[in-house]
């Protein structure tokens, strides 16, 4: 624990060299309220900004508390949170029906973690699409790291224009909580669409408020504010809206379903940060004691210059949108798990 801790000091000092910490996390922390005073003719809005503010300040976090794959996946009795990623992205690999010799879009890619095993498993090469500079120039240097650079390709674009991409020109195609950030989800998946070769299959994980959500309760849309809020949401679509909008980009949806729903023994996707999950040292990453734990221990470092100046409040944010995650499970208004198979249509 003690050198994954030291290497977090040394990358999350790395992360914020050239910037202030304190500036990012006010506008991160007041992004809503500036988003819906944009109709003012004085007042600009970019989403695009609120969601680079986001992985700016929160991914080192997130990969020290989590893995290098920043996405939820189903859980089942007795497995860790990384035994339960490596078996979802199997069954993506799996769905996408992926042969040697393919070119693969990753839309969002993170910092590669997916990326590199759908390279060594499907045997494919890949191109990681990213807006984010920091994570795209980290999932390069952990491709390198891994032997797998020569199977990979990074494009720094907004996935609501790809056009530097050609048309038409990947066999098959995923997006893994990315696209549930779009401003426009309908234009993200045009674009995706565009992308595409005719009959390839598209395999995506959206964020999404369940069919129990209310829109007439406030502690519903409270809820939904605060993980909004949290996660630089745009919006949260339901599972209708998303498989309508997929429909709409001209794709046919395969399959689509909830994968926290299952029949047998299962874990809530959201345990990992209400309860031990995994092994001791990831209680110390993940639980709200332990994430205490860890506030407190950089509020020192900070004081003895060995983290940035306002770390904590990165951490402070970062422990709210975990409590908003858990708030959206246990009342079961919203999952991460929601995930679909669509095809582009041949010609």
């Amino acid at each position: 624990m003690a050198t994954k801790f030291a290497q977090l000091k040394h990358r999350v000092g790395s992360a914020y060299a050239n910037w202030s910490v304190t500036n990012r996390v006010d506008r991160l922390n007041t992004w809503i309220n500036r988003r819906d005073a944009s109709d003012d003719e004085h007042e600009t809005y970019d989403h695009t900004e609120t969601v680079n503010d986001y992985y700016d300040l929160c991914h080192e976090f997130m990969e020290y508390g989590w893995s290098d794959s920043l996405h939820f996946a189903p859980l089942t009795p007795g497995e860790s949170l990384e035994e339960a990623i490596k078996r979802h992205q199997r069954l993506m690999i799996q769905k996408l029906q992926l042969q040697e010799g393919m070119r693969v879009v990753d839309v969002g890619c993170g910092v590669g973690g997916p990326m590199r095993r759908v390279i060594r498993e499907g045997k494919v090469t890949v191109v990681g699409v990213n807006n984010n500079e920091y994570q795209l120039a980290q999932a390069k240097n952990k491709n390198i790291e891994a032997g797998l650079d020569e199977q990979a390709a990074y494009v720094k674009c907004n996935f609501m224009d790809m056009s530097e991409l050609e048309a038409e020109s990947f066999d098959a195609g995923y997006a893994i909580e990315s696209t549930c950030h779009a401003p426009d989800k309908l234009g993200a998946f045009k674009q995706i669409f565009r992308l595409l070769k005719p009959g390839a299959l598209l395999w995506g994980q959206e964020m999404c408020l369940t069919d129990a959500f209310d829109a007439s309760s406030a502690s519903h849309q409270l809820i939904k504010r605060q993980l909004m809020e949290g996660i630089a949401l745009n919006e949260i679509a339901s599972f209708d809206e998303v498989n309508r909008t997929i429909e709409a980009a001209g794709f046919e949806v395969l399959e689509a379903s909830n994968l926290d729903v299952k029949e047998g023994p299962s874990v809530p996707w959201y345990s990992p940060m209400q309860s031990r999950y995994g092994t001791v040292g990831n209680f110390f990453r993940r639980t709200p004691l332990g994430r205490k734990l860890v506030l407190r221990t950089i509020q020192v470092a900070e004081l003895m210059r060995i983290f940035p100046k306002q770390s904590h409040n990165v951490i402070q944010f970062m422990d709210r949108t975990a409590a908003a995650y858990v708030d959206g499970g246990k009342t079961g208004l919203f999952t991460p798990l929601y995930c679909y198979l669509a095809r582009k249509p041949s010609n």
